[in-house]
């Protein structure tokens, strides 16, 4: 009997119906929702031979009998198996669900590094690149359906783009929690993949703020903006992604640059990355030593800056990402430490936790749902520094905070 986890190497031609596939080509470079799947019809298997791929690999023991096959696309939204028949079997699946994300968001950040050192030599094949890593980023998003946002690993992602493709990430997450049309998307990742791309016309000093910058500075700062409209007219973009990079520093209250817009004169796609350019930017600081973690950043937000977002724009962002967002370190009401790892925006007070166990290193660490643990809770949310070493070793807190989006149905799978 096959172990549900072993792969096996096969012919394209051979592949039949019932077969479960794993692609090793990037996600943007196939049509299919997932990179693992079970193939579910004939045109499926006709896409896998159009592909120009000699081999794949595949699980006879996540395979199914073709005439068990599911008769749509809606019946197979979990490609996995019904049940999961011991430990192990579950914790490959929640690595492989984490190899995945890490795989993906790397992807799309090596993608959002060429766009930007391709603006200058030829801005119209930048923006040309920009407009498919936008449209992949949203079909995938619309074809897993309902996600949860997940942790990523430091491994994850080509540093240079991080901040482009977090803001982006979670910038057409909440647009799709807001219902925007996928047109209306497309413009909207666009906008939040290049809202920075006037800041290659600065020196490196320039390109971040600084509390302490003497006023020259902190104009020359400032005109980025401006930079990236003049950029974004060059390469073509579209009206509304241009709005959205000449808007992404202003306020609902009328106290951002340039011009100082109130939100109601703002496009709804350049508050969305105004807000979430603004959390990545507390999460992730140029310098990492002024990065606070993602519960205080939420907190601040609604404390310190709720008068600079919309109030219904910020709530929805904190159904979003959770009132303890991915990331954060948290004390449980049994006095166990814990690191958020993922957030269901249908429950964002009950967040999955990867729990400090001195008995067992949390790289063997199962997932907690709060939802289905009883009588636990989060307490509060601490600074690294304030746990135990012995806890900070183990669960490792990640110095930059970077989300992507895996389907519910893998959160679920396992129920």
């Amino acid at each position: 009997m096959n172990r549900p986890t072993a792969q096996e190497r096969i012919a394209v031609a051979a592949l039949r119906v019932g077969m479960f596939v794993h692609l090793d080509v990037g996600w943007m470079n196939h049509p299919f929702r997932l990179s693992n799947f079970v193939i579910e019809s004939p045109e499926q298997l006709v896409l896998l031979q159009s592909l120009g791929l000699k081999h794949v690999r595949w699980s006879p023991g996540l395979s199914i009998d073709p005439a068990q096959a599911p008769e749509s696309p809606a019946d197979a939204r979990s490609p996995a198996p019904t049940t999961i028949e011991n430990r192990s079997d579950e914790l490959a699946r929640q690595r492989q669900s984490q190899a995945m994300c890490d795989s993906q968001f790397s992807e799309a950040a090596a993608a959002s590094a060429r766009i930007f050192e391709g603006v200058e030599a030829d801005p119209d094949h930048a923006r040309q690149d920009a407009e498919r890593l936008a449209l992949a980023l949203t079909r995938k998003m619309i074809d897993d359906g309902p996600s949860c946002i997940r942790l990523l690993t430091e491994s994850a992602g080509d540093q240079s783009a991080l901040h482009a493709v977090n803001v982006g990430v979670l910038s057409l997450l909440l647009g799709r929690a807001l219902d925007l049309k996928e047109e209306d998307l497309l413009e909207l990742g666009v906008g939040a993949l290049l809202h920075d791309v006037g800041k290659l016309d600065l020196p490196g000093p320039a390109r971040h703020a600084d509390a302490d910058m003497a006023p020259a500075d902190a104009a020359l700062y400032r005109s980025h903006v401006a930079l990236g409209v003049t950029r974004a007219q060059k390469m073509g973009l579209s009206k509304g992604a241009m709005l959205v990079l000449a808007m992404h520093h202003e306020r609902a209250d009328g106290a951002g640059f340039p011009r100082r817009l109130p939100g109601e004169q703002m496009t709804l796609p350049a508050r969305i990355v105004a807000l979430v350019n603004r959390y990545d930017g507390l999460c992730n600081p140029h310098w990492p030593s002024r990065a606070i973690t993602p519960h205080e950043a939420v907190a601040r937000l609604f404390a310190r800056e709720k008068d600079a977002y919309e109030p219904s724009l910020l709530a929805s962002f904190v159904r979003l990402v959770g009132v303890f967002p991915p990331g954060s370190m948290v004390q449980l009401s049994d006095d166990r430490f814990a690191m958020v790892v993922s957030v269901n925006p249908h429950r964002p007070l009950k967040p999955r936790l990867l729990i400090h166990d001195a008995k067992r290193p949390s790289a063997d660490g199962l997932l907690t749902d709060l939802e289905r643990a009883p009588g636990l809770s989060i307490v509060r949310s601490l600074p690294p520094k304030a746990m135990p070493r012995s806890v900070r070793e183990d669960l490792v807190p990640r110095q930059r905070v970077s989300y992507f989006w895996e389907p519910l149905a893998v959160e679920t799978a396992a129920r």
